[in-house]
């Protein structure tokens, strides 16, 4: 099977963009847990970084979630619609 480039080229993105989402909410884990702090200039601006690539994503997301008590599934919820995207741009487009 050979992918259209342009095609290719979504598919990594979104892979990419899928692994910032990973990265974000482990790294969001190791600082409510007081296991990095961001305190530390590198580590505020990985941390601001994500939060600034991920956030426009998530918000639209958390307003249709249910509240539950402290537990945020917009991540998965994200990152299930970013794998169907890349099996729609596979399957339509390659």
């Amino acid at each position: 099977m050979t992918f259209n480039p342009l095609v290719f080229l979504l598919y990594q993105v979104i892979n990419i963009y899928i692994w910032l989402l990973i990265i974000s909410v482990v790294m969001s884990w190791l600082v409510s847990f007081n296991i990095i702090n961001t305190g530390n200039r590198f580590v505020y601006m990985v941390g601001d970084f994500l939060n600034r690539i991920t956030e426009p994503l998530l918000a639209p997301i958390r307003q249709f979630l249910p509240f539950m008590g402290g537990l945020d599934i917009s991540p998965v919820v994200l990152i299930l619609l970013l794998y169907t995207l890349q099996y729609s741009l596979v399957y339509y487009f390659a």
